[in-house]
């Protein structure tokens, strides 16, 4: 998304994920993880070739003896939230884009499918030293007045810490719904874990983890300047064959850490990297949670048959 006015960049996103997007979905629409996750509403007697047996309310039907179901609120009646990290560390890419970039992408193309199922939308923005709040709404010009003001953002200075952010949007959000994290993660696992953990004991959470190629291996060309860019700290260093090996493995170890932790806090795990296409790991990504959903759905009816 770098390059040109705000307002270009905004038509690119949206027809990116309009055309691409929606012809490698095929043009459905369930939401970026299909899945229950949403809210109970009341039981009503059950009819036969209508109804999901895996519905049953089987205590009322106990009580009455008469077979009911219990209804699910509407996904359009569901709320999407979105904590986007925007440090310091994602003005940094190598490739196509950067971090920073990435991160736009990916919350405008959720906002934009969330709001194609009929949720609400707001995000989390973690920038400077503060996180920033957009309330949840329906309709584009919403999402195009959040996506608007991250691309006009200056690049931020210091860093604001991904568990307190994810603290933030937990305590202040309890209606089931889609929460989405877009990070690097390289915050230490054991300061955002926690939360994102109990996120995730509520509610359906996608961590989208946004890399850099040279984040995971360093080039071979000798002497280089490297700058922490939260810190504003630099070092020479000499790009030997065994420092470069030592990176790898250590940068290796790393990502192994933060796979680790979010599949132990109960997240999706999806990885999108600044010199692949994202657009199409995206739709790869639903497209498998999908397929794994109409399997588990396939699973449980004939164990509900049997």
């Amino acid at each position: 998304m770098s390059g040109g006015n705000p307002d270009q960049a905004l038509r690119r996103l949206e027809l990116t994920v309009v055309r691409r997007l929606d012809g490698l979905l095929q043009g459905r629409h369930q939401g970026l993880i299909p899945g229950p996750g949403s809210e109970h509403g009341d039981s009503r007697v059950y009819v036969p070739g209508e109804d999901d047996v895996r519905r049953m309310d089987w205590a009322v039907t106990a009580r009455t003896t008469v077979p009911h179901v219990r209804d699910l609120i509407a996904d359009r009646e569901l709320e999407t939230w979105a904590l986007a990290d925007l440090s310091a560390s994602m003005e940094f890419g190598t490739a196509e884009v950067s971090k920073r970039d990435l991160v736009i992408s990916a919350v405008g193309a959720i906002g934009i499918l969330a709001g194609r199922v009929g949720d609400r939308f707001g995000a989390y923005i973690l920038y400077g030293d503060d996180v920033h709040r957009y309330p949840a709404r329906q309709g584009r010009p919403r999402l195009y007045a959040l996506l608007h003001s991250l691309l006009g953002a200056p690049p931020a200075q210091g860093s604001v810490d991904l568990g307190e952010g994810l603290e933030m949007m937990a305590a202040a959000h309890r209606k089931r719904g889609l929460r989405v994290v877009v990070s690097d993660f390289l915050d230490p696992a054991d300061s955002w874990e926690p939360p994102l953990r109990r996120l995730a004991a509520r509610h359906q959470v996608l961590a989208v983890e946004v890399v850099d190629p040279r984040e995971l291996e360093l080039p071979d060309v000798g002497f280089v300047t490297l700058t922490d860019p939260e810190t504003g700290r630099s070092r020479g260093v000499h790009l030997s064959r065994g420092i470069r090996e030592r990176y790898a493995e250590a940068a290796a170890e790393q990502r192994w850490e933060i796979r680790t932790a979010l599949r132990r806090a109960g997240a999706a795990h999806m990885v999108l990297r600044t010199d692949r296409d994202w657009v199409f790991d995206l739709a790869g990504f639903v497209l498998r949670q999908r397929r794994t959903a109409h399997l588990m759905r396939r699973a449980a009816g004939r164990r509900a048959g049997a």
